[in-house]
């Protein structure tokens, strides 16, 4: 690492940050990407690029640290079977890979939109010629072969947007945008059950009525193979396969004063859901972040016990008392190959003439209130100890931006899918922040 002098310095002492190098994958229409991207067990980097035209789905590209190169995998919508469907695309995905007995799983989501009373919504009228979106897709890839499967097609047109795998009995989780239904694949016998809709309409209902954000992050305990989510209004959802239902925990909530005060009938945040949440197989619990606070907390699901632990917000985002700028909180949250050093991009202020660069007060979506930078966080699991590595900027000083997503590799270096400009356009792709526990030179 080295010190940076910026004139945008944060709160009164310069930090010292780090440098992120951007990656050009070759499709000049990549927009902005969440989750998905994985670090797999061949020592290389596996993420999806998004779009959103109607011509042209999402991209899946495979980074090889040895080589330092990029390589196209296939097109979304081709994977699916589609490109002569003209519907709807592909556009991007939602979700991390899951690595399963040799493969990569994963699910597919749209990236084109509809403006429906000033918000994002599944398409009813798409462009003449197209037809609607016809459904999310569960897909594996094949790390020895490099072959694609497509798996089953989510229910009622749609997109896949939460995912999680239990390895030990092969079933895929996972939750719908917009309505929000809870699914469950059966990886051996191809069933898909649908458990039905988890929280109000979801994304596709009434704001101030049936509005309710949808869970972002899934997570598996391998000893029942219970899946848990939560709700905005703050509950804990679980289910088991041979379930009837998925059913609400009684006697725990997310309803922690520290995360804020919120409206779960109302756009523009996640409510009282964790933002990212992971299975530590050492302590037998998870470890999760609720978004807008920045609150790392411990949920043990025998005691169903939550406990909060840290804010692992930006050192500056602490010193201010600030929640970060983007609303819905941070989805670059996952550990580290050693199991035990929690990773996460998270945002900090900025500040001009030692004053705070204040953003929006409030927005109708989930998206960036005002800029920011980005900063990397680490915390110890066994020793409690935080450490904000500093911002991160490009080469040229500029700010890599709208970061919701993250893997890290065997040599700890940092993957993301990031904005930055290239040939006069701003598109969002693959960037690589070196190892933080080792100076830069």
């Amino acid at each position: 690492m080295i010190t940076r002098t910026n004139p945008a310095s944060e709160i009164s002492e310069p930090q010292q940050h780090l440098t992120a190098t951007p990656y050009y994958s070759g499709f000049p229409l990549a927009h902005d990407t969440y989750n998905a991207i994985t670090a797999a067990s061949d020592g290389k980097i596996y993420y999806v690029l998004c779009s959103e035209s109607y011509e042209t789905g999402g991209q899946m590209y495979q980074y090889d640290p040895i080589t330092d190169q990029t390589f196209f995998l296939a097109d979304l919508t081709e994977i699916c079977g589609e490109q002569n469907r003209k519907a709807i695309p592909q556009g991007k995905s939602h979700v991390r890979f899951y690595e399963y007995a040799g493969k990569l799983y994963f699910g597919t989501h749209l990236g084109v939109y509809e403006m429906i009373d000033g918000m994002e919504r599944l398409p009813v009228d798409p462009l003449s010629g197209f037809e609607r979106y016809p459904g999310g897709h569960f897909l594996s890839y094949d790390l020895t072969t490099g072959t694609f499967e497509d798996l089953a097609l989510a229910p009622e047109g749609e997109g896949i947007l939460t995912m999680t795998i239990d390895g030990d009995r092969g079933h895929i989780f996972a939750l719908t945008w917009p309505l929000g239904y809870l699914l469950d694949l059966d990886l051996a016998t191809g069933q898909l059950k649908n458990l039905g809709l988890t929280c109000g309409k979801g994304e596709g209902g009434i704001p101030g009525y049936d509005y309710r954000v949808i869970c972002r992050s899934m997570f598996v305990d391998p000893r029942s193979g219970t899946v848990y989510f939560s709700t905005a209004e703050g509950d804990i959802c679980c289910y088991q396969p041979g379930m009837q239902a998925f059913e609400t925990l009684a006697n725990v909530d997310l309803r922690l004063d520290y995360f804020g005060t919120y409206d779960p009938t109302k756009p523009g945040s996640m409510g009282y859901n964790w933002r990212k949440i992971f299975w530590h197989e050492r302590e037998a619990a998870a470890y999760g972040v609720h978004g807008n606070s920045g609150y790392l907390f411990r949920f043990d699901t025998k005691k169903q016990e939550v406990t909060l632990l840290d804010r692992i917000t930006s050192l500056p985002s602490r010193k201010s008392g600030m929640f970060d700028q983007f609303s819905y909180g941070y989805l670059g949250f996952q550990p580290g190959p050693d199991k035990e050093t929690i990773y996460y991009l998270t945002g900090g202020p900025i500040y001009e003439n030692g004053a705070r660069v204040k953003g929006a007060s409030e927005i109708a979506k989930g998206a960036a209130k005002g800029l920011e930078n980005l900063h990397l966080i680490t915390y110890h699991i066994a020793t409690g100890a935080y450490q904000d590595h500093g911002p991160v900027f490009y080469a040229d000083g500029s700010r890599p931006t709208y970061v919701n997503a993250i893997a890290i590799s065997k040599d700890r270096a940092v993957y993301s899918l990031a904005r930055f400009a290239h040939e006069g356009s701003e598109i969002q792709d693959l960037i690589r922040i070196p190892n933080p526990f080792v100076k830069e030179q």
